[in-house]
């Protein structure tokens, strides 16, 4: 394997794709990474084609970029991730730079997750099996989160952990990076061998990341064909989660009939969820008048986020780094198994680490 920095004038062994994952995963159009390498952005444009950048660019791109020479070697392609195929919470005020970002890492995770899986048996993925008719309507996405819970064996009251009960069915759990546009709230997507929901690592909340989970499992069940991004779908995803996490079965007789924070708070604490989520699931259901709730609302945006009554820290991601622990276990060199699929050792131990219980502060 040819060390870093010493190559021909020519670097033969180059995969144009792999420079636009990492141009991508640092967030910089091509002009921008042009003006870092001082060429045109044409040239990069044809860099990621395919076409062979000179010994002197590609040495520039690993150091602007923060890639080892190996990362960008032909034999490994790296699986495109489009925006088709995955559903970002807040799609609409996402900069096209922000997703783009999120897409890149979303690939490397991809891989990442398919190589590990040589190693280390995950959990079968198993998801519920549900009918979901085509005309998606409020009842019927009410009756798919029942039937979910159902078949996930969910008895009655709030669920311990959203995050550890994705992961146990087979989902990966990874946080984005420190850094990642607040704006996207959440991610999934189903184009590998399994699903995989990314959770932001900025809203330290364990109400919100509670919610964005079972919300990506919404999308993950009902809208597997369904174009991303629409007010629409995002409204169903939101009701299922309502349903799922506050089956109105139960909560119906505990929600208060006015504005009554005290109990809010109660209800809060016991369910795991936002008091903008109580709030919204009692209107709904009928608890709340329609002028308490934009009351109610109003004090909700007057006391701004993090609201009141914080319930500690996010769910915490387990399932890579405990694959990564029975790799080390089982005397299986990772730096090896890494850098034979031409996966950048830091950036790969990035991803652990965002599904992984401890993790550091990543940074994009």
């Amino acid at each position: 394997m040819t060390p870093q920095g010493r190559f021909s004038a020519a670097s033969t062994d180059f995969d144009g794709t792999r420079l636009n994952v990492a141009r991508r995963l640092r967030a910089m159009t091509k002009t921008e990474l042009a003006r870092a390498l001082n060429v045109t952005p044409t040239a990069i444009a044809q860099y990621e084609k395919g076409m062979r950048p000179t010994q002197s660019v590609m040495a520039r791109a690993c150091l602007v970029l923060g890639m080892p020479r190996d990362f960008f070697g032909a034999g490994s392609p790296i699986t495109s991730l489009p925006a088709s195929a995955a559903h970002f919470r807040s799609l609409r005020s996402t900069t096209s730079r922000a997703r783009e970002q999120v897409l890149a890492y979303g690939e490397l995770s991809l891989e990442l997750v398919a190589l590990v899986s040589e190693y280390v048996d995950f959990p079968p993925v198993d998801l519920p099996d549900l009918l979901v008719p085509e005309d998606l309507t409020p009842g019927a996405v009410v009756d798919a989160a029942r039937a979910a819970r159902l078949a996930w064996g969910i008895e009655g009251g709030p669920i311990p952990s959203v995050v550890q009960l994705l992961e146990a069915h087979g989902i990966i759990v990874l946080r984005l990076p420190q850094g990642t546009d607040r704006r996207v709230d959440a991610v999934s997507t189903y184009a590998g061998a399994r699903p995989l929901v990314f959770l932001n690592d900025a809203k330290e909340d364990r109400a919100r990341s509670r919610f964005d989970a079972a919300h990506e499992l919404g999308h993950l069940l009902l809208h597997p064909d369904t174009e991303p991004g629409s007010k629409v779908v995002e409204q169903q995803a939101n009701q299922f989660a309502s349903e799922f996490l506050m089956p109105a079965a139960e909560i119906i007789d505990q929600l208060p009939r006015r504005i009554d924070w005290p109990a809010f708070h109660n209800l809060k604490r016991h369910w795991g969820v936002s008091l903008r989520a109580l709030v919204y699931r009692a209107h709904h259901l009928g608890t709340l008048s329609e002028a308490s709730y934009r009351r109610a609302n109003q004090q909700l945006s007057i006391w701004g986020y993090p609201e009141p009554g914080a319930l500690g820290a996010a769910e915490s991601p387990q399932m890579l780094g405990l694959a990564k622990a029975l790799l080390v276990d089982g005397g299986i060199d990772l730096d090896a198994v890494l850098a034979q699929a031409r996966l950048a050792v830091d950036a790969a131990e990035q991803i652990i680490q965002a599904g992984s219980e401890e993790r550091l502060r990543l940074v994009l």
